[in-house]
């Protein structure tokens, strides 16, 4: 994988850049001047990322993944992962037929979902996760495979299932590792 030199990201024009971040020169990156990231994060091959975005410290957005923050915005802790193909919106149209649908029509013909996507520290997607609009995740969930995702969360839960459900709590042994990983640096 190659990744964009460190003047590559800095002429993108984000709102904000970390130390040490790295973005694959094959992620398509839209509205950078609307998105924030955090240090030692890393965004891999076909990531696509639009609108108003923030993504905290130590974050890996693997192949595939989706975040489209619109005008609402997708925020993001530090420590989180998304796994292959998770997709997050902060805007959704509405599926009803009652208006028009899609980006191209002008917004007094609609009637979109507009609502921020909040997600907490040490939070892990499984692949294929979809999270819609208006959700809350709570710190140190973590989500099964081909999940979706439509109400927020309580912390420190396993999560899996269309739409998710609660299987049972995660263990917080990662927060001393946590301490030990930043004392090491």
């Amino acid at each position: 994988m190659a990744y964009l030199t460190e003047s590559q990201l800095l002429g993108m024009g984000f709102k904000k850049l970390g130390t040490n971040v790295k973005v694959s020169d094959k992620a398509s990156i839209y509205n950078p001047e609307l998105i924030e990231i955090g240090d030692n994060s890393r965004i891999d091959d076909f990531c696509v990322l639009s609108g108003r975005l923030v993504l905290g410290a130590y974050c890996h957005l693997t192949p595939m993944c989706l975040i489209a923050g619109g005008k609402p915005g997708v925020f993001i802790s530090d420590f989180c992962t998304l796994a292959y193909g998770v997709k997050i919106f902060s805007q959704s149209d509405d599926y009803s037929g009652e208006t028009l649908v899609n980006s191209l029509i002008p917004q007094k013909f609609k009637n979109e979902t507009l609502n921020p996507v909040f997600v907490e520290r040490h939070v892990i997607f499984g692949a294929g996760t979809i999270v819609l609009p208006g959700v809350r995740i709570s710190e140190g969930c973590s989500f099964g495979a081909m999940s979706l995702v439509l109400k927020s969360t309580s912390p420190w839960g396993i999560y899996a299932g269309v739409p998710v459900r609660r299987l049972k709590d995660r263990k917080k042994d990662l927060l001393e590792l946590e301490k030990q990983f930043l004392a090491s640096l």
